[in-house]
């Protein structure tokens, strides 16, 4: 299985990503942001956190007009699949990949700690290695991770079985408690809690790797 890991100026989670994926057994591409294009035969494009642009304007909002993006968008629109984690969940709403916005945290405050979140849904490629309702803990790092979208879009995420995961006690003010959500078909995932930051026992946990492992699993088997 091959993933694109993308960098944008002020990535800082961009190594992290890239380690994750080669623990699950993909094989690394890393990509600036002013290619035009993705590598040859990449199944995932991986977009990470961190302050792109040092995000000026929005969040996520100059990189969503990077070259790469127009790839990324091409990629996601032959069926490819994208994650997104933190400011790559941004991003991918910016480039209406993913429905919603991210928002201001609602207390006015960069959060950085452990939160613990339910998984709402194991149908999917990215969920299918958890349990139903399961407990995990990511750490979050951000100050714009406020989820929001209006009443009907939140109803068809739900009704659709789209939103991946939830805070069980909701840092950011995060709509209906939703810390990721998924595309219409399920292969473009958007979250704000770092999966890539727990998979080694020695950072604190290894809730993260039964995503990267059911990922790289069902791309390497389609």
């Amino acid at each position: 299985m091959r993933a694109a890991v993308i960098v944008f100026p002020g990535s800082n989670c961009d190594r992290d990503m890239g380690v994750a994926l080669r623990a699950a057994g993909a094989d690394v591409s890393m990509v600036w942001h002013k290619d035009a294009e993705l590598p040859q035969g990449v199944d995932l494009v991986a977009i990470p956190g961190g302050f792109s642009f040092g995000d000026y304007l929005r969040c996520g909002a100059i990189a969503a007009n990077s070259p790469v993006s127009r790839a990324i968008i091409a990629h996601a629109q032959r069926g490819g699949y994208v994650l997104g984690v933190c400011n790559g969940f941004q991003v991918l709403t910016e480039t209406g990949l993913l429905p919603g916005a991210l928002m201001r945290n609602a207390g006015l405050k960069f959060i950085c700690k452990d939160v613990a979140l339910t998984v709402e849904t194991t149908q999917s490629d990215f969920t299918n290695a958890y349990r139903q309702d399961q407990i995990l803990h990511f750490p979050v790092a951000h100050h714009d991770g406020n989820y929001q979208a209006e009443n009907a879009v939140l109803d068809e995420l739900e009704g659709e079985g789209r939103v991946a995961f939830k805070y069980v006690d909701t840092p950011n003010g995060s709509a209906r408690d939703i810390a990721g959500v998924l595309s219409a078909n399920k292969r473009v995932l958007g979250l704000m809690p770092h999966p890539e930051r727990a998979v080694d026992v020695a950072h604190g946990g290894t809730d993260g790797s039964p995503l990267f492992g059911a990922l790289v699993q069902a791309l390497t088997l389609a």
